[in-house]
């Protein structure tokens, strides 16, 4: 790997002696790496880019900050082009990364997919028509397809499956784009663990969506705070309680509503009480919780990027998404690091916090027979 990560940097301009060699020697265990590296860990960020060179600004997050993560999306050709593309552009980015890159994608099938037809990827089918058929047997052979496009192009990571209910088909962000199973929990459990073990055989790592249920939801959180305390219901919690007990530890991803019957006073990504007190305490969750992206507006107008990062953590988020188009800054990642920095020298933000955070992202990575 340092050969190829040798090779890569001089083809990209990168001297041999690139920054990252200087914080850590390579055999060092995370638990002694420099605390920007370990808050680097928990990042998982979007940038610009089909390809890369050496002014990149993802280059630079990769080689000098060590960040965990990334995540690609295809709108307005951002980085995914074609499948001779996309293979290179992550096969450089995972040879760059001096720690094991996650790389993520929406990939659920239907109209949630950024792998599309048009780009010269295989035709999807959605969760919806999936849950009408009601055939395990067939969602899985549907989630294996999916999986085997994700690593044949040098993805490890899908945001999928969504496990929310379908107990509001006007629902814009969940019901009309046909991304649930089924309204019957039990239902939507069956094709979830399908959807998983696909996943899972193919060394594509799963995300549950979205914690603690955004089925019931009247609006989307990608533009609006929703408020569905009056229509969410326990039944909401049954897929995740059924797959945390069966074993499932990959991730699961936080929802940006707010429902005052489990806090009063926080959205599900910053409050504690859901992501600390139900999911792991209650239900039990011992793998990586992900927010999901920081900069949409149910977040990002009514918290400063100081509060959502700090809060999030603190409510017991381990991985940050930080899609990084709302806007978009080539900077974020360092800008993100400060934040963070600042945060627990004063106090707002514990190191004992960022060390279990780091400890299971990694332990992910490890289970997933990555090196780490």
């Amino acid at each position: 790997m340092h050969t190829r990560r040798q090779f890569l940097q001089a083809a990209l301009g990168l001297t041999a002696t690139a920054p990252w060699r200087s914080l850590q020697a390579q055999d060092l265990p995370w638990w002694r790496w420099p605390l920007e590296q370990r808050l680097a860990q928990l990042l998982m960020v979007g940038f610009r880019g089909t390809d890369l060179s050496a002014d990149d600004p993802i280059v630079r997050d990769l080689l000098v900050h060590r960040i965990g993560g990334v995540v690609l999306f295809d709108r307005d050709g951002r980085n995914i082009r074609s499948p001779q593309q996309l293979r290179a552009l992550t096969r450089t980015l995972s040879a760059l990364s001096p720690t094991p890159l996650l790389i993520g994608v929406d990939q659920e099938g239907g109209r949630v997919a950024r792998l599309k037809p048009r780009d010269g990827f295989p035709a999807t089918v959605s969760a919806q028509t999936l849950g009408q058929l009601d055939d395990p047997a067939q969602t899985e052979r549907a989630a294996d397809a999916i999986a085997q496009t994700l690593a044949d192009n040098g993805l490890n990571l899908n945001f999928a499956p969504v496990v929310d209910l379908n107990s509001r088909p006007d629902n814009p962000i969940i019901g009309r784009l046909e991304r649930s199973f089924s309204a019957d929990p039990h239902q939507v459990v069956q094709h979830a663990a399908a959807v998983v073990r696909a996943q899972q055989r193919r060394g594509i790592l799963s995300t549950l969506k979205h914690f603690p249920g955004h089925g019931s939801a009247w609006a989307d959180s990608h533009t609006e705070v929703v408020d569905v305390t009056d229509t969410w219901s326990a039944q909401e919690l049954i897929p995740y309680a059924h797959l945390i007990q069966a074993g499932y530890r990959d991730l699961i991803m936080s929802a940006h509503i707010r429902n005052a019957r489990l806090d009063p006073r926080r959205p599900a990504t910053l409050s504690r009480p859901i992501l600390t007190g139900l999911l792991r305490e209650r239900l039990g969750f011992r793998g990586v919780v992900i927010s999901d992206d920081l900069q949409m507006d149910a977040i990002a107008q009514h918290h400063s990027p100081s509060e959502a990062l700090v809060c999030a953590l603190n409510a017991g988020v381990d991985l940050l998404l930080i899609a990084n188009h709302r806007p978009y800054d080539p900077d974020r990642v360092p800008k993100t690091l400060v934040i963070l920095r600042q945060a627990i020298t004063d106090g707002r933000l514990r190191l004992s916090r960022v060390n279990a955070a780091c400890a299971r992202v990694m332990a992910l990575k490890a289970r997933y027979r990555w090196s780490v």
